[in-house]
């Protein structure tokens, strides 16, 4: 059984998406190869169109996504609709496609493709990059938007953010890998908590707590207090698995 959804203002070339969703093994071009994840961007009638396909659940999940959970795909396009609809960046949500057979057997999400200038991981990797304070103190002023339109976007983490340079001055942000989420009232705990695995060092710290108690009206010292406790130990956990890992 193959499940397929396409937003309506996709509906004229909906043949071509779901042929390009059938030849994805051999066709488009690779945007990113993970272990668990292939995207592949296909031009079609001009446009190019990302097209997610996710790993194949085991037994057990995929009678999970079958019959008690939405799919990772279907979540996807969801949720992109939720923050497109609270004027959040997100690339434009096309639909998504599930094959079942005793099971959720694959899915896919396709989206419009975006071309985009940078993501989040280079202000972690370069404190010289151009303009970083700058662009430091807009996510943090981004991720304010995002917790008072209540979404708790659960993996707030430096790949999952693309950014795009306006080229004056200022920078939109467009969230990616959607598919965990919460659309809840957030509390100053669980805001300072979503940052957590941005893997934050102290000096974008200094900066983004700055901006963000001035935006919650909350004091600088708490705010930057929080998201270091948060963001040290989520740090620490990580690096603990590392090194366990190494000595396996």
């Amino acid at each position: 059984m193959t499940t397929t959804h396409i937003h309506k203002k996709y509906k004229h070339i909906e043949p071509e998406l779901l042929q390009a969703v059938t030849d994805f093994e051999t066709k488009g071009d690779y945007v990113t190869k993970g272990e668990r994840n292939v995207i592949k961007k296909f031009d079609i009638e001009g446009v190019f169109y990302s097209i997610k396909k996710f790993k194949t659940p085991n037994a057990a999940q995929s009678l999970v996504y079958q019959y008690l959970r939405k799919s990772k795909a279907k979540r996807s396009f969801l949720y992109a609709e939720i923050l497109t609809a609270r004027g959040i960046h997100t690339p434009l949500p096309v639909g998504y496609v599930e094959h079942f057979s005793g099971g959720l057997k694959e899915s896919y999400y396709i989206c419009e493709h975006i071309e985009y200038d940078f993501d989040f991981r280079v202000l972690n990797h370069n404190p010289q990059w151009p303009n970083r304070a700058e662009i430091l103190r807009q996510m943090a002023a981004f991720t304010f938007d995002l917790h008072e339109k209540e979404i708790n976007f659960l993996d707030h983490s430096p790949g999952n953010t693309l950014i795009l340079d306006r080229g004056d001055g200022t920078y939109d942000f467009y969230l990616i890998d959607l598919n965990r989420m919460r659309f809840e009232t957030m509390s100053f705990e669980k805001r300072m908590h979503n940052f957590r695995r941005l893997w934050l060092s102290k000096t974008m710290i200094n900066i983004m707590a700055k901006e963000y108690a001035k935006r919650y009206n909350k004091p600088e010292a708490e705010t930057h207090a929080l998201m270091t406790k948060y963001s040290r130990a989520f740090q620490k956990k990580v690096n603990s698995k590392k090194l366990r890992k190494r000595r396996n």
